[in-house]
């Protein structure tokens, strides 16, 4: 569902606890909305209406509210007597009195106030409303519910044949509201209309309290929310397939006119095409996809745990015994995600060194590589090669220029998670109130169509990101909200790059072990231009650039001099016919964490198989981890290194795979 945080409405009352909802619906509620969260907030109210008018109950955030997700009205145009507000649940004690759970915004007035109320019982199958008195009422907040004492039951067996009885008020004696507020039973049956275009869109037929901003279930027209009008609206009965969720906030619904039973809408873009369930298939189909799913995820567990079994890290699971379900989920889902092979060489390699994997030593540099022939070019030149046209580099670009327009180049842009900051220096770039620096930069070179891939090549360019986890929504964000800045969205895809976990330093205990941040979370660092690689074989990437025509494959960090897509850079490669082509910059301000690279198809396809023994270089770390030690978890705060990150390094993974013809394109100011 969208949910918009600029203007909320809150569902004030609800109906009973129950754990799910009945299918007949019975409580329905009273609604109220507000503008923005810095002003007045719109306010919903429950209260129920009897004699009739059935609607379904709206859950606050106190109660069960996952199934009345799927509820839907049925209303009478019968006038209404009596509105619900609350039911009696249980007895309490020994003297008569009973324990009710309300659905008021105004329990105090309803419960703590003594005085007449109704109570509707059913008799003989048919309800029966008779008048009560209650004598005094007090909260029970641990329950949510109220202690009432009623005239005339004096005893636990009197009160007990009040269990399931509905509490009444009369509808006349709802409480007066202020301009703004709104019962949720008056906004259902109200039609919805496009503010913008006068267009109706469809009919309110539930409001849900989601715990943040309240939201409208609105059954869509058939015109609404279809290309092909396809929806065909049946007044007898609304189905989920043809509902959507509309944030009750005044951004979205700016004007409610309570006289022409009608609002007006301002929806954001996709709110109509992300709600409707595009998926045909019948509900015993979904269950059984979702089935297959999770016994899917159920055997990619066992096959994790019995793996980590046999690399001795039984420690891990200790996480399982302990915690919340969410927190275990957190466990099993790394678990899962977590590249046993890379683990396995890092273990292996922390052994036995002599085996690729190289001790505390410093990470080489790439600038220090055995290349061939070499270009020195001005940064200049290559940032404006869109306007300017030198002729001792024309023959390079209309040859780069050529091979992107032909689809015959693919670029991997790789966003680095470690210190962003590191290699950005921008004003542009506001790190201190969180603005993501690497997000940023991605953002300005992709939207440069003259330096970065012109606007009328990039339909044939394939692009692929490896980022952080945790940035790839914000990536898909980014290109959604820029019509994927020209790219074919079929070309653009997104992986999460490859990490190793940190293992400890094996002095005491002979064996490295994985160390745990948390008894659910690993320490997890990531492997660098190898990782990249790594990701790319994980996800089968290579055989589909390989199937679509791509012989060039770019591999870039992105960073302040990011010079990706380039077309000169290509064509030189191209006409060097080497193994791989290297761009370093004249002020050596390169590491192992930047990197600019354009390999031909078989040298990429060669470092692909490589994967099964990564060059690994393992770098002396400290780490705060805990430990279950006696049965009890311990917070360890090591005073020297205690751990080892692991790094795949460029010139390492080169040397690895014999890839010794190199050309070196170097970037002067």
């Amino acid at each position: 569902m969208m949910m918009v945080q600029s203007t909320s409405i809150s569902i004030l009352c609800s109906s009973n606890s129950i754990s799910s909802l009945p299918k007949s619906p019975r409580y329905p509620r009273l609604l109220n909305p507000s503008p923005s969260p810095s002003r007045t907030k719109w306010r919903l109210i429950a209260l129920q209406a009897t004699h009739g008018f059935r609607l379904p109950s709206l859950h606050c955030t106190a109660l069960s509210s996952a199934s009345a997700a799927e509820e839907i009205a049925e209303t009478s145009s019968k006038d209404l007597d009596f509105v619900e507000i609350g039911y009696v649940s249980d007895v309490h004690g020994l003297e008569g009195e009973i324990r009710v759970k309300h659905n008021t915004d105004f329990p105090d007035l309803r419960f703590g106030t003594p005085g007449k109320r109704w109570l509707r019982q059913q008799y003989s199958g048919r309800d029966e409303i008779v008048e009560v008195e209650i004598e005094e009422g007090r909260g029970h907040p641990g329950s949510k519910s109220w202690i009432i004492k009623l005239s005339g039951f004096d005893n636990i067996d009197e009160a007990r044949q009040l269990v399931g009885s509905t509490f009444l008020v009369r509808n006349i004696d709802r409480p007066e509201l202020e301009e703004g507020e709104y019962y949720s039973r008056d906004l259902v049956g109200m039609r919805v209309i496009l503010k913008e275009t006068g267009e109706a869109v469809g009919t309110v037929v539930n409001v849900f309290n989601s715990g943040g901003n309240d939201l409208l279930h609105v059954f869509l027209e058939a015109s609404t929310g279809s290309p092909d009008g396809s929806m065909k609206q049946k007044p007898e009965k609304y189905e989920s397939d043809h509902l959507v969720w509309v944030p009750f906030v005044e951004a979205i619904v700016p004007d409610v006119d309570m006289d022409k039973r009608e609002m007006q809408i301002t929806p954001p873009k996709g709110l109509f095409e992300l709600n409707v369930r595009s998926d045909e298939r019948s509900k015993k189909e979904r269950r059984l996809i979702e089935w297959r799913e999770r016994k899917k995820i159920q055997r990619r567990l066992v096959s994790a745990k019995k793996k980590l079994h046999e690399l001795e890290q039984q420690h891990i699971f200790h996480g399982f015994q302990h915690g919340e379900k969410s927190q275990k989920n957190l466990l099993a889902e790394q678990i899962i995600c977590v590249n046993l092979n890379l683990l396995q060489q890092a273990l292996q390699a922390t052994q036995k060194p002599v085996n690729g994997c190289n001790i505390g030593e410093a990470v080489p540099d790439v600038t220090a590589w055995k290349c061939g022939n070499s270009l020195k070019i001005s940064e200049k030149y290559l940032t404006s090669i869109s306007i300017e046209k030198l002729d001792t580099y024309s023959e390079h670009g209309e040859t780069g220029v050529h091979l992107i327009s032909e689809g015959k180049f693919a670029t991997i842009l790789v966003l680095n998670s470690g210190n962003p900051e590191k290699y950005f220096e921008s004003d542009d770039v506001d790190i201190e109130n969180g603005e993501n620096p690497t997000i940023s930069q991605l953002e300005t070179l992709l939207s440069d169509k003259q330096t970065f891939i012109q606007a009328e090549q990039r339909e044939s360019v394939s692009i692929i990101f490896i980022s952080p986890a945790e940035e790839i929504q914000y990536l898909e964000k980014l290109f959604a909200s820029h019509d994927f800045f020209s790219f074919n969205h079929e070309k653009v895809r997104f992986l999460e790059e490859e990490k190793i976990p940190v293992v400890s330093i094996s002095a005491a205990e002979q064996k490295s072990k994985v160390l745990m941040k948390s008894p659910w979370e690993m320490y997890q660092s990531p492997v660098g231009f190898g990782g990249a690689i790594s990701a790319l074989a994980s996800n089968n990437i290579l055989e589909d650039l390989v199937k679509s025509g791509v012989e060039y494959i770019e591999v870039c960090s992105i960073n302040q001099r990011c010079l990706c897509g380039n077309p000169v850079f290509l064509g030189f490669v191209h006409s060097q016919e080497t193994d791989i082509g290297i761009m370093t910059f004249e002020d050596k301000i390169e590491s192992e964490d930047n990197f600019h690279v354009i390999l031909p198809m078989k040298s990429m396809q060669k470092l692909v198989k490589q994967m099964e023994k990564l060059p690994l270089h393992a770098i002396l770390k400290s780490y705060s981890h805990v430990d279950l030690i006696n049965k009890e978890w311990v917070d360890i705060k090591p005073s020297t290194p205690n751990s080892y990150e692991f790094r795949s390094p460029l010139p390492s993974l080169l040397n690895a795979c014999s890839l010794e013809k190199a050309c070196v394109m170097e970037v002067t100011k």
